[in-house]
Formats: C-alpha cells, sequence, structure tokens
C-alpha cells in the first residue's frame, strides 16, 4: 500500500510522518525506515527507527536509481513494514513529472514485497498531473 501526505511546505506534512513512524514502531511487529533528505530529523525519531539522509548518497540522481537503492533496502532487511519517504521532491532531483510512474512503481514494490510506503509530497493535487489517486490513500 502506498499512502500519501500531500501540500505545499509549511503545512505539517514532516511532523505529521514523524508522528507517525514514532507511533508505529509501538503497533507493528517489524523494522520501519524513514528516508528523509538530510540528518535534521535524526533526533525526533525513536533509535529504533532507521534513518537513510539522502545528502550521504549523492551518486543516486534519478527515480530509477532512487527505486534502486529503495530495493537495496528492502533485500537488506525482510522484515521491513513501513518505509517512510519525506519530501520526495527534495530526493534526486525528482520532478512532478516524475511521480506518477514512481508512485506506480512503489505500489508494485509493496504487493510484492510487503513494505507499506507512507510517501510526502510538496504540491498539491491539482499539480500532481497524471497521478491516479484511486490506487493510493490520502491521508491528509
Amino acid at each position: 500500500m502506498v499512502s500519501l501526505l500531500i501540500g505545499h511546505k509549511g503545512s505539517g506534512k514532516t511532523k505529521r510522518m514523524v508522528d507517525m513512524a514514532n507511533d508505529s514502531m509501538g503497533t507493528t511487529d517489524g523494522s520501519i525506515v524513514f528516508i528523509n533528505k538530510n540528518h535534521r530529523l535524526m533526533y525526533d525519531l525513536t533509535y529504533r527507527i532507521r534513518i537513510f539522509c539522502m545528502e550521504e548518497y549523492e551518486g543516486i540522481t534519478n527515480s530509477d536509481e532512487y527505486i534502486g537503492f529503495i530495493y537495496g533496502i528492502i533485500s537488506s532487511d525482510h522484515d521491513i513494514k513501513k518505509i517512510f519517504i519525506d519530501s520526495i521532491l527534495k530526493h534526486a532531483d525528482f520532478k512532478l513529472s516524475d511521480l506518477p510512474e514512481f508512485l506506480e512503481r512503489l505500489g508494485r514494490i509493496s504487493k510484492a514485497y510487503g513494505p507499506d510506503f507512507i510517501v510526502s509530497i510538496s504540491a498539491d493535487k491539482e499539480e500532481m498531473i497524471g497521478v491516479d489517486f484511486t490506487n493510493f490513500t490520502i491521508l491528509n
């Protein structure tokens, strides 16, 4: 399953994601991953959540490489239940036009390997042209 938190910068998406990730530790019987642009949230998340800071992975420059990165994360831990991706448009030179294919690929990964994805996107729903929202859960 892929869930989306959408809205412009300053609308509280990151705080909500951090709260959701921390709350999930008490109810999830597996691993949780949080992918963020930088180390800013490191101390806001419980120590049991695996944090990836994309600034450390400068070689990931497009959505195909990002999907490969996600496959690598999943292959290293088969108990991952949730993967939070904060502000995807700030990672790997993503553009709004990359979102439809990227989100569909996350959906296929979720079905094949089990983790749920929670993705925050700094845009309005109307700006996300080509995204079939019937395939995703909108959390806000």
